[in-house]
């Protein structure tokens, strides 16, 4: 049981936490400063730095708990979704990606908004800890994916090592190469590339809607993420995803109905042709 000192000093630590995603909120992540949060609190600026050393120690904590909780919360729907169906899976994380997002704009500006002048992202230690497993929830997720893709662009007459064999370790940058090592091992390089361009369709609608530039062309903006969803799920190679959306809350029941087994892909060899020419180096996701 920790002592009332360290009770106290934790309910402070989560006060400040909450204080700065507020003031982030309503004047962007350049707007925090430990000196109003202080004065909102009623403590000097000295007792805060009690606390937090710098402005950037906190941005780093907070970068830290957002991490680690989408993390955290990913895996989660990944792990529940059926083993035997990566698109289910990847229905879940996707649906469960967005809900976080929507709700939760100022911690998604915060990871991935417009950097805040004078921090740097630390390269080691927590805060980088924790990047790196919400990376590993797509790779993992593509991993299990990976043997009925090559199987399936074998069956479309496309040569397997046609996509792959121009990929190298080379095209990562040395941290993100030893993650995708150690947290997949054996998975080639064009599978590595696959998770981030997985990443890239989907945060680049989020991305559109969070800011804004979606509103003056659809009423909906979900409708066109979960447009996408279906498309990578049939990729991926998708039975039933009502589980995988069902445990993404209240998003993913939107996702419930559009079980990508049923969607308009073109068929299985459609699929698999699109999907040779994802993998292919220089070819776009879109």
């Amino acid at each position: 049981m920790l002592r009332r000192r360290d009770r106290l000093r934790a309910e402070t630590v989560r006060e400040i936490k909450a204080i700065a995603l507020r003031h982030m909120a309503d004047g962007g992540a350049a707007a925090l400063s430990l000196r109003a949060i202080a004065r909102e609190m009623g403590m000097t600026a000295g007792a805060l730095y009690s606390y937090y050393d710098t402005r950037d120690d906190m941005i780093t904590a907070l970068v830290t708990d957002i991490y680690t909780s989408v993390a955290q919360r990913l895996e989660t729907v990944r792990a529940a979704a059926p083993a035997d169906d990566p698109g289910a899976a990847l229905t879940a994380v996707a649906m469960a990606y967005r809900e976080w997002a929507v709700t939760s704009p100022q911690e998604y500006q915060l990871l991935y908004g417009s950097p805040i002048p004078g921090y740097r992202f630390p390269a080691e230690g927590d805060a980088s800890s924790a990047e790196q497993q919400a990376c590993g929830v797509l790779l993992r997720l593509v991993e299990s994916a990976w043997p009925g893709l090559r199987t399936r662009l074998s069956a479309a007459g496309t040569d397997p090592g046609d996509s792959t064999d121009d990929h190298d370790w080379s095209d990562f940058t040395p941290p993100f190469a030893a993650l995708a090592r150690t947290a997949v091992p054996g998975l080639p390089p064009a599978a590595v590339a696959l998770s981030l361009r997985i990443w890239g369709r989907l945060h680049g609608l989020l991305a559109l809607e969070i800011n804004g530039h979606l509103r003056p062309h659809v009423m909906d903006p979900a409708t066109l993420y979960r447009a996408e969803v279906r498309e990578l799920a049939a990729w991926l190679g998708s039975g039933d995803t009502s589980a995988g959306a069902a445990s993404a809350g209240t998003v993913g029941t939107e996702a419930a109905g559009c079980d990508t087994a049923g969607a308009d892909t073109g068929g299985e060899a459609a699929s698999s042709a699109r999907m040779a020419a994802m993998t292919a180096p220089g070819s776009s996701a879109r």
